[in-house]
């Protein structure tokens, strides 16, 4: 079963790094040639010294002399022999880079594009943190055995190379130090087959490792807020002792097969210097072919790590290129239409017969109802009624299983991409603030004059605040707009839908934050802006609800009622329960205080 798994991955592997050369070809081949010039030039290097000591070093000890011109070519010989070679090992390792931090750079933009292209309910199914660590870590490992790619290559032009050289130099030492290619492979294979399950392991754990730390931080007010600071480090630390384990296993593995990777050069070395040793002394070889065997073998220790490197790194690529690719692969992604939306006017909505379920918990169920262009429609019912995901449905986050959502009576999977972006924006409830400036988080890449995003924080009841700040739209807001409050932030949102003059503007309990006259002037506002939109608003105040000219109120995912809140009021017991809830507590309190006041005045 391991030879199984080890042949597996080394074939994905090489799959994996075809991909890369197929990509990168030109770069490749470079760097292939520089590292073929560094290996033809390590061979020529032991060649230029065995000739150097044959006709420089050995006369110089026998005669006590050397001619000029033999020292000279020595010298020449040796220098453009290291020259070439140091300009094969940076053009190998500098191409090498580019091709790795190329294909790094692409995995990470085709990956976060498809993040962007898939669908919400994609999302829902997938944890932030693995998402972070497809897009980084991953990716980043996928691509790690290019780095050493050129030299493997150059490594085996290399042992041609060398094995010509020996071979022509002497045989019986070429055969002697040939041994050693053997033992080597095995011990490769065996490395292999030892480190593969563990390199897989330790990459998967990194990947949990940071989707915990993502979700201890993302979620750092609940665990700060609960106390749970102990519990959240003991489940980080449960897992990062694992990877922690992981690590010093593939370490260890690494640790007992590099020294004998390292040693087996040297074992041959040693066998060529004692066969050598003999043959010299009987006469059948000189000195310089053995200094040049010998020194071959020396300068063969280090390159033929290359490829251990290689396939050392090959286990982490296949569980880094599988994960990336499973992003990349995944379906789900929206089609679109080519119908333009193709008006500046209110846009009138429609919703016929729309269902949507999460797995089989069916959340929306033959929803219908439909929104007069420029008019204001509220969104009511309790929690769970399927408020949220109705509001999905509208921006088209997700599509629905049944039934349609129409713009101007063109259905949203009939639009060109875009053109929902340019007819619709939604204010969510969760307000999100980019750490830049206040003009950026409200553009957010529009090309807006400064009148217009003024106009749009007017609009938004938040002109008064911006002005008062120390670089007015210049001032940056921080992470997630720390330096602002609630209502601060929900009111530059709004100003950021509005900025962009929405055919249709969706609210999703968007001035929850805001005091209620605020949001009183906000919405007054928005239905009297010279260019108006239709407004729908998920809302739960009673003072907002009053403001629409329509009610609609879900209940378990269906339209019980819909009309005026007066009318709601008067025939709907559910609605009329739910949005007078928080008047019949105050009503409740005040009465159960009142007798105890009175019997205090009478005392």
């Amino acid at each position: 079963m391991a030879t199984k798994v080890t042949s597996a991955v080394m074939r994905q592997g090489l799959r994996v790094l075809g991909v890369a050369v197929r990509t990168e070809k030109a770069v490749f081949t470079l760097a292939v040639l520089a590292s073929a010039v560094y290996g033809g030039m390590t061979v020529a290097s032991a060649w230029a010294l065995g000739w150097a000591t044959q006709y420089v070093v050995q006369p110089a000890f026998a005669q006590g002399d050397v001619a000029s011109g033999a020292m000279w070519t020595g010298t020449f010989l040796i220098l453009g022999a290291a020259l070439l070679k140091a300009f094969g090992v940076a053009g190998r390792r500098i191409l090498a880079g580019v091709i790795q931090y190329r294909m790094q750079a692409r995995s990470r933009r085709d990956v976060t594009k498809q993040y962007l292209r898939l669908p919400l309910s994609w999302h829902h199914q997938h944890p932030t943190g693995q998402l972070l660590s497809n897009a980084s870590a991953d990716a980043e490992a996928a691509w790690a055995p290019l780095a050493p790619l050129p030299m493997a290559v150059g490594v085996i032009v290399m042992l041609v190379t060398a094995a010509v050289a020996m071979l022509f130099t002497d045989l019986v030492l070429a055969l002697v130090g040939f041994l050693i290619f053997p033992a080597i492979a095995v011990l490769n294979l065996i490395y292999q087959r030892k480190l593969s399950p563990l390199a897989t392991r330790a990459q998967q754990l990194r990947a949990e490792v940071s989707e915990i730390a993502h979700e201890s931080f993302d979620g750092a007010l609940v665990v700060k807020t609960l106390g749970r600071e102990e519990l959240e480090t003991d489940r980080f630390r449960r897992r990062a002792h694992e990877l922690r384990d992981a690590n010093i296993a593939v370490g260890r593995v690494r640790g007992l097969f590099d020294p004998l990777l390292e040693a087996l050069p040297t074992i041959g070395v040693l066998a060529v210097l004692a066969v050598g040793a003999m043959r010299l002394s009987g006469g059948s070889i000189d000195s310089g072919d053995l200094v040049q065997v010998a020194y071959l073998f020396t300068l063969l220790a280090f390159p033929i790590r290359a490829l251990g490197w290689v396939l050392a790194e090959l286990p982490r690529s296949v569980v880094g290129w599988q994960r990336v690719q499973a992003v990349l692969d995944a379906t789900g992604s929206m089609e679109y239409g080519r119908a333009s939306a193709g008006s500046t006017t209110p846009a009138a909505l429609e919703v016929s017969g729309v269902s949507y379920a999460y797995g089989e918990a069916e959340v929306l169920h033959d929803v219908t109802f439909d929104v007069p262009a420029g008019r204001t429609v509220a969104l009511v019912g309790p929690t769970g009624s399927g408020k949220s995901t109705l509001v999905q449905l509208l921006v088209r986050l997700v599509d629905p299983d049944a039934g349609q959502v129409l713009l101007d009576g063109v259905d949203l999977r009939e639009l060109a991409y875009g053109g929902i972006a340019e007819s619709v924006a939604l204010v969510p409830q969760q307000t999100f603030l980019f750490d830049d400036s206040v003009r950026g988080n409200i553009a957010l890449g529009l090309d807006a004059a400064d009148e217009d995003v003024w106009a749009a924080l007017r609009l938004a009841q938040a002109e008064g605040f911006v002005a008062r700040l120390a670089d007015g739209l210049d001032t940056r807001v921080g992470e997630r707009g720390a330096s602002l409050s609630g209502g601060q932030r929900q009111r530059l949102a709004l100003a950021r839908a509005v900025v962009r003059r929405p055919r249709l503007l969706i609210l999703d309990d968007a001035t929850s934050s805001v005091d209620p006259q605020v949001e009183a002037k906000i919405l007054y506002g928005l239905r009297d802006a010279a260019e108006a939109s239709t407004v729908v608003v998920v809302a739960y105040r009673m003072a907002t609800i009053a403001l629409a000219d329509e009610v609609v109120y879900l209940d378990h995912g269906r339209i019980v009622d819909r009309g005026t809140h007066d009318e709601l009021l008067l025939r709907c017991a559910g609605y009329r329960n739910l949005v007078t809830a928080y008047e019949r507590e105050e009503a409740e309190r005040a009465a159960m205080e009142l007798p105890v006041e009175e019997e205090g005045v009478s005392a």
